[in-house]
C-alpha cells in the first residue's frame, strides 16, 4: 500500500493557487483512475483505489499547510506503513513553472508543508517536485505562492496535471524514470531518440558499372572532415 500526499489549503479561496498544486495534482489521479468518492479522514480528505495493482490512499490534509505533517502521521499510523511508502506531492519554487522533479529525503526548504511532515514522520518519504517559479525576492514568495495561476498558464498547468496522472502508476511502483516520461510525453519535453548513423558501405557495396580507376601513388593531401562532436 502506498500513500500519495497532496499539499495545499482548504477552501474554494485557495482552489486556484501555485501553492494548491499538489491539491489539483492529487484530484487529476483520482479522476482519471477512478477512485472512490473523497471522505473525511485524518484532518483531511481521502480517497482510495488502484494504480496497476497497487493499493493506493490519496491524502489531501485540511489542516492548512503548516499544520500538513499531523494529517500525514495520523494516515500513517493507521495504516502502519512506513515514511518510504508515503510520496508527497508539492509545489517548488526552485525549479522553473510546470518542470517536475522527483526526490527522496533532505531538507524542506522553507517550504511550510514539508517542514511540519518532517517534523511528525522525519525526511525519508519521496517528494514529486512541482515547479512553480519564483517571483524574484523572497519579500514577494507569500502573496505569489498564495495567488491563482496566470490565464495563459491554464494550457502547461492542464498539460502537467495530465501527465502526473498518466504517471502515477509508475510512482505507485518505485519507477521515477517512467514517470518523469510519461510527464514528458504531455507536456513536450520527451527526449527524441536518436537517429541510427547510415552503415558505412562495404566494399561489396561499391557500384561496379564502371572500371576501376588506375592506382595512383601520390600522397592524398585533401583535408578529412573531423569526427562530430557529441
Amino acid at each position: 500500500m502506498k500513500l500519495f500526499v497532496g499539499l495545499g489549503n482548504p477552501g474554494a479561496k485557495y482552489a486556484g493557487n501555485r501553492h494548491n498544486i499538489g491539491f489539483m495534482a492529487l484530484d487529476q489521479i483520482a479522476s482519471d483512475h477512478g477512485f472512490a468518492p473523497w471522505r473525511g479522514k485524518f484532518q483531511g480528505s481521502v480517497s482510495e483505489g488502484t494504480l496497476d495493482g497497487e493499493k493506493v490512499i490519496l491524502l489531501k490534509p485540511e489542516t492548512f499547510m503548516n499544520l500538513s505533517g499531523q494529517s500525514v502521521g495520523e494516515a500513517m499510523r493507521f495504516y502502519k506503513l512506513e515514511p518510504q511508502d508515503v510520496t508527497v506531492f508539492h509545489d517548488e519554487l526552485d525549479l522553473p513553472p510546470f518542470k517536475v522533479k522527483l526526490k527522496t529525503g533532505g531538507g524542506h526548504a522553507g517550504h511550510n508543508g514539508l517542514r511540519s511532515i518532517h517534523q511528525h514522520i522525519g525526511e525519508a518519504y519521496h517528494r514529486v517536485r512541482l515547479g512553480v517559479g519564483h517571483p524574484g525576492h523572497k519579500d514577494r514568495v507569500s502573496g505569489y505562492v498564495l495567488s491563482d495561476f496566470a490565464k495563459q498558464e491554464e494550457k502547461w498547468l492542464d498539460d502537467l496535471m495530465r501527465g502526473v496522472s498518466d504517471g502515477a502508476p509508475f510512482i505507485a511502483k518505485g519507477d521515477g524514470g517512467k514517470f518523469t516520461n510519461a510527464v514528458a510525453l504531455r507536456t513536450g519535453g520527451a527526449k527524441k531518440p536518436k537517429a541510427e548513423k547510415p552503415a558505412k558501405p562495404t566494399p561489396t557495396d561499391l557500384p561496379r558499372s564502371e572500371p576501376a580507376a588506375p592506382t595512383d601513388t601520390t600522397t592524398d593531401t585533401r583535408a578529412r572532415p573531423s569526427p562530430r562532436g557529441s
